[in-house]
């Protein structure tokens, strides 16, 4: 295929990503011709009434037909079902596949399987952007500026492809990083699921066995617990999807705890200090986002 911009582009599932995906599409690329995939007809009725879209519908090749860019937005765990539908489908000859799935390497390498020998060209992507809500209702055009977008090609990534691709995501205001979908697991792991995890074990120790504690809140407490309101089935998928880096950094974080634990039980003011000042200083290496 070459390298211009997509003329039609197929969005499936409409939720937080795929809707803030659309939005921000029809915002700032004329002329485009926007399609979206819901596998409920009421969350296709939804887009249809917000008439951002151009076609939003429940039958898959409809969404797809003649498509040259298509992004799968539905949790990790149903993109290989859904990638072996899109083989039959009737796409334009050299159609790129990307998603926003938060896992990579199972997934790339399931597409890369269904799509070879097709007309499809599949490449990774993770835009680091998203919200403990969820659904088409809280989507937004703003949501990926300034955001990563991690891309994990392969050396089976079509380069034209990856043009394509780097260039919607440059579109819609993301920076690019690139990686292997491996790297991208072992660094996701510990950026992303690991603190959805912590918040939700920080969650549940502060307030379990302590409702009448919610009350007592401060915005320290809402910093640090906010994506553990995030949908927790979606989150299942992820972490069993990434189960074994997220093993790993759950491993690491349980080594840091039961240092922690150490320097209280012996009232080692020192170690503790050292401990604080050390991730006050990893923070505060943290790049603000724009």
């Amino acid at each position: 295929m070459n390298s211009r911009f997509p003329e039609r582009v197929a969005i499936l599932a409409p939720g937080l990503l795929g809707g803030s995906l659309l939005r921000a599409l029809r915002e700032r690329c004329g002329g485009i011709h926007l399609r979206v995939w819901a596998r409920r007809e009421e969350a296709a009725e939804q887009v249809r009434k917000s008439g951002i879209a151009d076609l939003a519908t429940s039958d898959l090749h409809e969404a797809v037909s003649g498509a040259d860019f298509i992004v799968l937005c539905m949790p990790v765990e149903h993109m290989a079902a859904i990638a072996k539908q899109l083989v039959q489908a009737p796409v334009s000859p050299g159609c790129v596949v990307t998603d926003v799935g938060s896992v990579k390497t199972s997934v790339v390498f399931a597409l890369e399987q269904i799509f070879a020998g097709s007309q499809l060209h599949f490449l990774g992507s993770h835009p680091m952007a998203g919200s403990e809500k969820a659904g088409f209702e809280v989507s937004r055009a703003d949501l990926f500026e300034g955001a990563s977008c991690l891309l994990t090609p392969t050396l089976l990534t079509d380069a034209s492809a990856l043009q394509v691709t780097r260039a919607v995501w440059v579109k819609v205001g993301c920076r690019l990083r690139e990686m292997s979908p491996e790297d991208h697991d072992r660094i996701v792991a510990r950026v992303s699921h690991l603190p959805h995890l912590a918040a939700a074990a920080v969650t549940l120790a502060a307030l379990h066995d302590h409702q009448d504690a919610a009350g007592c809140i401060g915005n320290g407490f809402r910093d640090t617990t906010r994506v553990a309101a995030g949908d927790a089935d979606l989150w299942r998928g992820i972490v069993l999807e990434n189960r074994t880096e997220v093993l790993a950094a759950l491993t690491d974080a349980r080594d840091r705890f039961n240092e922690l634990l150490a320097m209280l039980e012996k009232m080692d003011e020192k170690a503790l200090r050292h401990f604080l000042h050390e991730a006050q200083l990893l923070r505060q290496g943290v790049p603000a986002s724009s």
